[in-house]
């Protein structure tokens, strides 16, 4: 990344596993497999899930990385550091590997700040943004100090965010893909091209689909909760696809979002929001 870090490109996401007992059992299960990047949020409300199977699972926090994501309630100057003190109490952890700003409203310029203040004192080892693809993107990024090394948004096949990565590429900032399966969508996962290239790789479309974002560089983290997807789903780095291939999954592009809300829905909607601690 930007600030010499390396991020494992490939993780478990937590989104929707409800409470800290299920996510707990998840995140066990991953780390037997070999997985070593958790993304998880405040506003999941399952952290604490996520730091007692990393705590427990005996491999030592340095091998392990851990994001999360400040909700805009906790955006602000001395308002986010608390909030990311709490965060570290609750995640049982003494730093964080990459912290996000979950959403592009409320005080997030002030919130960047005191992110920059928790990595100078070493609480956070990588900060960087989550949904940010208005005019907002480019505020932040000018006026921070530390860029973003991050930017996680919707991408999959059918809206590879080329002209995002096109904006972001002089901060040297990475997209990480939540919706990498475009929301399991069935025209998407049935397309023709990653039927026949499971055919002739001998795996599954949804695995055809996650080696395409492994090598277009994109850090993903699908969600599950079976064992069995987990493994499936990690089972991507025995072969590799061809540059023709590569290209014809490109051409799926159609600019297809499966999550739709502008931004002054998503402040009406999502602005009332607090997490519990």
């Amino acid at each position: 990344m930007n600030n010499g870090e390396k991020i494992p490109q490939f993780g478990l996401g937590v989104y929707m596993i409800q409470g800290d007992t299920a996510t707990e059992k998840a995140c066990t299960e991953a780390l037997k497999l070999g997985y070593r990047h958790i993304d998880t949020a405040h506003a999941y409300q399952n952290e604490r899930g996520v730091g007692a199977a990393v705590k427990k699972s005996g491999i030592p926090r340095s091998e392990i990385w851990l994001t999360s994501k400040l909700w805009p309630s906790e955006y602000g100057e001395g308002k986010t550091m608390e909030g990311i003190d709490h965060m570290l109490v609750r995640l049982d952890t003494e730093y964080v590997d990459l912290l996000l700003l979950h959403q592009q409203f409320g005080d997030y310029l002030g919130a960047w700040r005191d992110m920059e203040k928790a990595v100078r004192q070493g609480k956070v080892k990588t900060i960087g943004i989550s949904n940010f693809e208005s005019d907002r993107l480019e505020e932040l990024c000018e006026a921070a100090t530390i860029k973003p090394a991050v930017l996680q948004v919707e991408c999959h096949p059918y809206y590879q965010q080329q002209a995002l990565k096109d904006r972001i590429a002089k901060y040297g900032t990475v997209i990480e893909s939540w919706y990498p399966l475009g929301h399991a969508d069935e025209g998407l996962m049935n397309e023709p091209v990653f039927t026949e290239l499971a055919r002739k790789y001998g795996k599954s479309n949804v695995q055809i689909i996650l080696r395409w974002h492994i090598q277009t560089g994109n850090v993903v983290f699908p969600k599950t909760t079976n064992p069995q997807h987990m493994r499936d789903n990690i089972d991507i780095f025995d072969f590799a696809l061809t540059d023709g291939e590569m290209n014809a999954i490109r051409a799926l592009d159609r600019g297809k979002r499966f999550f739709n809300m502008s931004l002054a829905d998503q402040e009406a909607h999502l602005g009332g929001f607090k997490p519990a601690d």
